[in-house]
């Protein structure tokens, strides 16, 4: 499956996510991750970051299951990994 991660926590917590983060997915932006990952390394990620986040942080996922589903288009970006997600 594909997905964007996208997260907003606070400054004490924000290198610990990022570190989880990239060990799973490409960090693209500031606070911007994307990648595919597997059904297990999807819990594993989510696992690794209930360890570092709480409850008041938000940390979203948006995924894909379905290559034809999602089309990524970027305006201005010169630092694009991947154009069309799988």
């Amino acid at each position: 499956m594909y997905m964007v991660c996208v997260y907003d926590v606070d400054e004490k917590r924000c290198a610990k996510v990022m570190k989880v983060l990239r060990k799973y997915l490409f960090h693209i932006q500031k606070s911007v991750f994307e990648g595919s990952l597997t059904p297990k390394s999807y819990k594993d990620l989510l696992c690794d970051l209930r360890k570092v986040s709480i409850e008041t942080d938000s940390i979203l996922f948006y995924i894909s299951y379905n290559e034809k589903q999602m089309y990524k288009e970027s305006l201005y970006s010169t630092c694009e990994p991947m154009n069309i997600l799988i």
